[in-house]
């Protein structure tokens, strides 16, 4: 089929008009060569495949007949007799509807009517404003006109490229279980967007975090773009920031897990076993057959929080232990104590 035009806007292939509108005015917000200075080139390339492939995906016609001919068929260069091609009695039909894309720059002046960059109208009459002196852009709309820079824009500082806000960030809180083994999380965010008319209309978006195994607290999940729109300014990024919740048994010290294990005083002395379940559901049985003193810990490698840059890597789980001494003791059991201690 030659270039994906679905693929390019980022939707399948029974997408309504409306989701092609919503794909176009996204990406085309997104590439614009005049919000992409450091990469403008990259950026241009990528503005005329979006523009072509939302001037195709927009006309029905012109869709119908790519979704049965391809890419080729669209442009009438399928070899004649070809399966994908068309057949002699349609030659006449592909030849007058042979499509030469549009100036990128005609088809976002139409849809958007106005400029989202703050540079006044951009109707019709000035929407040639740039053309690539590289040729990038050559034939794609049949003008000759130089690249023209928005700097003589109106309204907007920094040289004419729209001021983009501070990042939004939000706390996601994650229990040490998602942290341990990692999981997806759909966040349902609702923000104001520019519809095609220039309105500033509410909608509705999930996002799917993957949470990887090991992620610790601060660790931060960037959307670009994803906070709301205003005219004449580039939307904020979405952050949203690891947050640990408390557990009731461990607590978490970088990638080692810690657990606090009261035992009696025989027990520290006579030895015991502590059983554990792992935030991934298994079954631990630990035995301590040292004389457990004041302040002791007991290290078990390989036990604790998944380490994200090393693969099947994990950090300790450390035990710390309190001893729990008896309140009083009989005179009896004070002699027998003295009596095995050889006090």
């Amino acid at each position: 089929m030659g270039v994906d035009y679905y693929n390019i806007l980022k939707v399948n292939r029974n997408a309504t008009e409306e989701d092609v509108k919503k794909a176009y005015r996204r990406l085309a917000m997104t590439w614009h060569p005049d919000k992409n200075p450091i990469n403008k080139k990259e950026a241009e390339a990528k503005f005329k495949q979006i523009s072509e492939a939302y001037e195709v995906l927009s006309d029905p016609e012109k869709r119908a007949i790519y979704d049965q001919y391809g890419e080729e068929g669209l442009k009438g260069t399928a070899p004649p007799g070809s399966k994908s091609g068309f057949s002699r009695s349609n030659t006449t039909r592909a030849n007058d509807s042979q499509f030469s894309p549009r100036n990128a720059e005609d088809i976002f002046a139409e849809f958007f009517g106005r400029s989202p960059f703050g540079f006044g109208s951009t109707g019709r009459s000035k929407s040639t404003r740039y053309q690539s002196d590289s040729g990038i852009f050559g034939g794609f709309g049949g003008t000759s006109n130089n690249f023209q820079s928005y700097t003589e824009g109106v309204g907007v500082s920094g040289g004419g490229v729209p001021r983009k806000p501070p990042p939004v960030e939000s706390k996601l809180p994650c229990s040490l279980e998602e942290l341990y083994s990692g999981s997806t999380r759909k966040m349902k965010i609702s923000r104001n967007v520019i519809d095609p008319k220039g309105q500033i209309v509410p909608e509705t978006e999930f996002l799917t975090i993957d949470v990887k195994p090991g992620w610790k607290k601060g660790t931060k999940i960037t959307f670009p773009e994803k906070g709301n729109e205003q005219l004449n300014q580039l939307p904020a990024d979405l952050i949203f920031v690891i947050d640990e919740k408390p557990h009731n048994v461990y607590t978490r010290d970088s990638n080692d897990l810690i657990v606090d294990q009261k035992i009696s005083l025989v027990e520290a002395l006579t030895g015991t076993s502590v059983h554990l379940t792992t935030l991934d559901g298994r079954r631990l049985t630990i035995p301590v057959t040292d004389i457990v003193s004041p302040g002791y810990e007991l290290v078990i490698t390989n036990e604790g929080m998944p380490i994200t840059k090393e693969r099947r890597k994990r950090g300790n789980l450390r035990i710390k232990f309190d001893v729990v001494f008896p309140a009083r003791l009989t005179a009896e059991k004070q002699a027998g104590i003295k009596r095995i201690l050889g006090g």
